[in-house]
This record gives structure tokens, C-alpha cells and sequence, in this order.
């Protein structure tokens, strides 16, 4: 059973320059995602993904591979259903787990554990999540609370928001699904892992960054 880290990385970004070489503590986030999946041991290959070939020099100086998509697939239009599909085509395996260098305060153990619990279940899609256990609506309609009485937040069933921190994908099962209905993303039977709401900290604005930076030391310890 081979088992592959993805590691996606544009050169241009629309809010924040070139996030992807931004420091957080003196550490690029490529460098710091490339080194989170080489210290969890259970990969079998480690990939950096990226149009731009400024990558390829960093995956090899970090001892991992480098695999260049086509330009039109580093776009603000390409979707990560597009050059997932367009990676599998190149290097076949039979899980694929997306490691984002945007959630930089994810953690190894967390890494690690997510991989186990998906290769423990019968899930095709494995999804991370930070719980969210507070009122949520979404176009003015409640969707864990209703109007007709006020519940504390503790009895609240909890909303599973999304992150893509770590996402892991049975290959064949993404490749079928895209190949006929255009959606590998969810195909086959989805599962939920939840992680630490840091963890689920995405960088997208100079604002995200400094937030990372300010939380780096409780993360890490130092």
C-alpha cells in the first residue's frame, strides 16, 4: 500500500504575496509543511506540487520530490480537484494525503494520526475539521439552534467547519470519480477528523500570519 504526501504551493497569491515563502518563525511555510510530513515516518513518498519551478529548488533541498504542474493549473481558477487528478496521472499510489503549508500550526502528531485513523476506516475521503460549538447560521437560517428557545452553547450540536488542513483521498476511488462525474473530491464514502482549532488556523492575509506567529510559541513550546 503506497501512501503519498502532497504538498500544493502556488507561486502567485491574490491576498497575501507569495504565502507560501512567507516566514513564520524563520521558517518558510513550504519548508515548514515539507519537514511536518518527513518527521511523521509514515509516508512512502513526499511530493511538492507547484507550477512555479522555485519549489523543485526548495523539495530538493529538502530532501523530497518535486513535481512541476502545467501553468494553466497554478491559476487562481484551478481547482484542487484539477491538479490532484493531474498529480495521480503522473505518480499512481494508493493514498494521497494533501498536506497545506497554510495551516502551518498543524502538528506532526496530528499528521500522523490522521493518516492512521483513515487507513483504520472504510472512508474513501477523509476530511479535517475544527468542531464548532457556538450558534451558527448561514443566510440568516440557524443550523445548529432554533428561534424558539435559547440553548447554552454546551448542548449545541457542534458544526464540523472544514479546514483542508490535512485531507486524504483513495486514489483509485478519486480518479474514477473524476473521470465520471467530475468530482474525485467526494467520491466514495466521506469520513470527519477532528482536529485543534489551532490546527485549523488557514494563512491566507498578512493578519492570519501575524496570528500564527503570535501562537507559534504555545505551539511549539518555545
Amino acid at each position: 500500500m503506497r501512501k503519498f504526501a502532497m504538498i500544493p504551493a502556488r507561486m502567485g497569491s491574490q491576498r497575501l504575496k507569495q504565502k507560501n515563502l512567507r516566514e513564520l518563525g524563520g521558517i518558510t511555510l513550504i519548508a515548514r509543511a515539507i519537514r511536518k510530513a518527513k518527521a511523521t515516518g509514515i509516508f512512502d513518498e513526499i511530493w511538492v506540487n507547484s507550477e512555479h519551478p522555485v519549489f523543485g529548488e526548495i523539495a530538493a533541498a529538502e530532501g523530497v520530490r518535486f513535481h512541476q504542474r502545467p501553468e494553466v493549473l497554478g491559476g487562481h481558477a484551478a481547482t484542487s480537484e484539477d491538479f490532484i487528478y493531474e498529480f495521480l496521472m503522473a505518480h499512481p499510489c494508493d493514498y494521497i494525503f494533501q498536506l497545506h503549508s497554510i495551516a502551518p500550526l498543524l502538528t506532526v502528531d496530528e499528521v500522523l494520526a490522521f493518516v492512521e485513523a483513515m487507513l483504520a476506516s472504510d472512508c474513501q475521503v477523509m476530511l479535517s475539521y475544527v468542531p464548532e460549538q457556538i450558534e451558527c447560521a448561514m443566510e440568516g437560517k440557524p443550523l445548529n439552534f432554533h428561534f424558539g428557545a435559547k440553548q447554552n452553547s454546551q448542548e449545541l450540536v457542534p458544526i464540523q467547519r472544514i479546514t483542508w488542513s490535512v485531507t486524504g483521498w483513495h486514489a483509485p476511488t478519486f480518479i474514477k470519480g473524476h473521470e465520471t462525474s467530475g468530482n474525485g473530491t467526494y467520491a466514495g464514502k466521506v469520513g470527519f477528523y477532528a482536529i485543534k482549532r489551532a490546527s485549523g488556523h488557514i494563512i491566507k492575509t498578512q493578519e492570519d500570519l501575524d496570528i500564527a506567529e503570535a501562537m507559534l510559541p504555545r505551539i511549539e513550546g518555545v
